[in-house]
């Protein structure tokens, strides 16, 4: 059982937050508290396992509670829940080692998916021993953000995904579909059918690089995870 604590200083909010966590198979609600320093005075005497944390508190910035846990060692995961959504706000929450987003306002369904992918991303990576290889840590990441590869558009393969993902994670400023292809060792069209399907999912950043004749050229970048 995955135990969570639910920071919300909205009391209507909270109330329904821990409502839908207790009807995800596989979680319960530990306990509920409507400030960041009754979050972190809650988590010295009780063991939680992931915190559903508002970044809108009255005492302190959410993200900040973040880092304290973080700061403190504790292995307690974050989930952020704001209406947030400042780019840079989200940048700053996976630099502050929150694993998942979830905007307001949501649906049951919504928060739903968010636990049972990282319920799937724990039983993936809580073993105790090595991973096989860069692909096998990719798939546990992408299971965690949202890729269920399992489910992949007709025609396109995990192997290939994966390359593709290593190959765009070492570019921290982006790169376009033929860069990623060739380091990936895929054509550019190839490269560009995957790079387009990360960023309906939201793994990946695209922005338009413009200055060229034509059409303008398509910059990728990767921000599914730290």
């Amino acid at each position: 059982m995955i135990s969570v604590l639910v920071v919300e200083d909205d009391p209507v909010a909270g109330e329904a937050h821990e409502a839908y966590v207790n009807r995800v198979e596989g979680f319960a609600v530990a306990g509920r508290v409507r400030t960041g320093q009754a979050a972190l005075r809650f988590v010295e005497h009780t063991s939680v396992d992931l915190v559903l944390l508002d970044l809108r508190l009255p005492d302190m910035d959410g993200l900040q509670v973040a880092r304290a846990l973080r700061t403190a060692g504790l292995p307690i995961d974050v989930i952020a829940v704001t209406s947030a959504r400042d780019l840079k706000v989200v940048r700053a929450a996976v630099s502050s080692g929150v694993v998942q987003y979830l905007l307001k306002p949501f649906t049951f369904a919504a928060m739903r998916e968010k636990l049972e992918h990282y319920a799937r991303f724990r039983a993936t990576l809580g073993q105790d021993r090595e991973v096989h290889g860069q692909a096998e840590i990719d798939r546990a990441f992408s299971t965690l953000r949202g890729v269920d590869r399992a489910a992949l558009p007709k025609g396109m393969g995990e192997e290939t995904l994966a390359a593709v993902v290593t190959a765009l994670r070492a570019m921290p400023s982006g790169g376009s579909a033929g860069a990623v292809g060739e380091a990936a060792g895929v054509s550019r069209v190839t490269a560009r059918r995957y790079l387009e399907y990360l960023a309906g999912t939201g793994m990946v950043e695209r922005l338009p690089t413009y200055g060229t004749v034509g059409r303008p050229e398509m910059t990728y970048t990767w921000i599914g995870e730290s």
